[in-house]
């Protein structure tokens, strides 16, 4: 069975493919042709967020995918500098505008700082406000699903405690080489699914003579290895490509690593980003 027909249920029995596709840094006039050869070749579960500035082009994608709508899993995420109800509400309306496929399957609070103070100041406030905005359009059947990412435990924490519906996904960077244990240990307790983005670290892993050791000795490729890393953990990657040949790749992961690998993985250590570690999401703060 291929993985991209395999999927996971989330806490309030929505399913989710176990395999998505990242659009970030996908141009807006690119992601429609992107969105369509993935669905082509297999996949349900496409990812994007308002600072993407590709929705449009996602929702092109899926509209003339030739597929029923209710067969693909669509997840957005709300701009990390909303911290306010209002902004929070009027900003959801906007996804589903520029999408237009009806509804979203999963939107998540971007991230829980702005990306211009990520992990500084305190936004728990802020953070509250737009989960109601949230829960909201839950509970009015505009969005199926709905999450956080790059959220800490802190973080989680907080919405917890001032909610009524406990967050189904939090998505995180995650990869062999960052494996936030705690946080993972935390999430599945709460029944939360983790989503890996980034899952091969943007590309840096290729360079990693470990991963490349361990990903020949089941003669499959360092992004298949690392793919496959992260289904074994019971999390949900979502590898980033517009390259078909890729998207193909990204999903031949029918093997199985060992315990021993699997071990040797989680406690690699391999967060040097390179030309990305300016990013937000890398900064380290």
């Amino acid at each position: 069975m291929s993985i991209l027909n395999e999927t996971y249920t989330l806490s309030n029995s929505v399913e989710i493919p176990k395999l998505g596709l990242g659009t970030w840094f996908i141009d807006d006039d690119k992601a429609s042709d992107a969105v369509r050869a993935a669905i082509e070749i297999g996949y349900r579960n496409i990812d994007t967020a308002q600072a993407y500035g590709n929705e449009r082009g996602v929702g092109e994608g899926v509209r003339t995918s030739g597929l029923a709508r209710e067969d693909l899993f669509v997840s957005t995420k709300l701009a990390a500098e909303i911290k306010d109800y209002d902004a929070a509400t009027a900003a959801i309306d906007e996804s589903l505008a520029k999408l237009d496929i009806g509804y979203i399957d999963l939107m998540l609070i971007h991230a829980p700082q702005p990306w211009d103070d990520f992990r500084g100041g305190d936004y728990a406030e802020g953070n509250r406000q737009a989960w109601r905005a949230l829960e909201e359009a839950h509970k009015a059947g505009k969005i199926r699903a709905i999450g956080v990412s790059n959220f800490l435990q802190s973080d989680l924490e907080n919405i917890l405690a001032h909610s009524t519906v406990v967050p189904h996904v939090n998505q995180v960077l995650l990869h062999a080489g960052n494996t936030p244990e705690e946080l993972l240990a935390f999430c599945g307790e709460r029944n939360i699914l983790v989503q890996a983005y980034s899952p091969i670290a943007h590309g840096t892993l290729l360079n990693s003579p470990q991963i490349k050791t361990i990903a020949e000795k089941y003669q499959v490729s360092v992004p298949q290895l690392c793919i496959r890393y992260t289904l074994q953990l019971g999390t949900q990657p979502l590898p980033k490509t517009a390259n078909p040949d890729h998207m193909r790749s990204n999903a031949a992961v029918n093997f199985e690593i060992s315990e021993a690998d699997m071990t040797a993985l989680r406690t690699l250590d391999e967060r040097d980003y390179g030309e990305h570690a300016a990013f937000p999401v890398y900064s380290g703060k």
